[in-house]
């Protein structure tokens, strides 16, 4: 075989060498490209791994119930406020709802026969329908009885013509002690006498000085506690005396 021979058959075997490389190649390129891709979905696990956490915080939304449970014990107390207004009404309802409870507003007077001072005869509230009456149990030892008899003597005087009567009933002391106290405070509208607490105990008038206003027709429309000013005074005359201005 001559040398150009053997060269030609060098570069055929060389060609069919390189022709195989390059088919063993072609057949180990893909699966290497196959396994390139199969890191993508490594990369891509971390987004179900994160998307995995969203389970977690929606696993409170049926724990929700839970956080919802606060609403109905909320919604509890709101008995507790209504509850409480029942017995009080209302911050507005309680004081209406309680004095009128206090001082019978809306009820016929309750019966009243009293004597009446320096001159023993009866005084009836039953024989003074027909009149606005102020009724007033007191006794001498009370402040503020002090300050609110004189401020009565002056209403009884001023609202006379229009039929107001005005009485004070003094509760379990003797009749010579009162008198004394009468004059000293310059009272002139009849007072009536309750020495062993019989009226008193009737009326339920146990705090002392206490107030009621008896309209004409017997009914009582207002009432109040003893230690009170001209405004409170002319706020019960006003509720029994219709279409007559009363200032403090």
């Amino acid at each position: 075989m001559g040398p150009r021979t053997t060269v030609a058959v060098g570069l055929v075997a060389g060609v069919v060498t390189a022709g195989l490389l390059f088919a063993a190649l072609l057949l180990v390129v893909p699966p290497l490209g196959e396994a390139g891709a199969s890191p993508s979905p490594s990369p891509a696990s971390p987004s179900p791994s994160p998307a995995s956490p969203s389970p977690s915080p929606a696993s409170p939304s049926p724990a929700s119930p839970s956080p919802a449970s606060p609403s109905p014990s909320p919604a509890n107390p709101s008995p507790g406020p209504s509850a409480s207004a029942s017995p009080s009404a209302g911050p507005s309802s309680t004081p209406s709802a309680t004095v009128a409870t206090i001082f019978h507003i809306g009820e016929t007077a309750p019966p009243l026969v009293v004597e009446e001072l320096g001159t023993g005869t009866p005084i009836d509230l039953a024989s003074l329908r027909g009149k606005p009456v102020w009724l007033n149990f007191m006794a001498t030892w009370c402040p503020p009885c002090r300050d609110e008899l004189p401020l009565m003597t002056g209403y009884a005087a001023r609202y006379a013509d229009d039929g107001l009567v005005v009485l004070a009933v003094d509760v379990r002391e003797a009749d010579s002690v009162v008198a004394a106290y009468m004059t000293s405070v310059g009272v002139t509208f009849p007072v009536g006498l309750d020495p062993d607490g019989t009226a008193q105990a009737g009326w339920g008038a146990y705090a002392l000085p206490v107030h009621y206003w008896i309209d004409a027709s017997g009914v009582i429309r207002d009432g109040a506690l003893g230690g009170i000013g001209p405004d409170i005074m002319a706020r019960g005359l006003g509720s029994i005396l219709p279409g007559v201005t009363v200032s403090p």
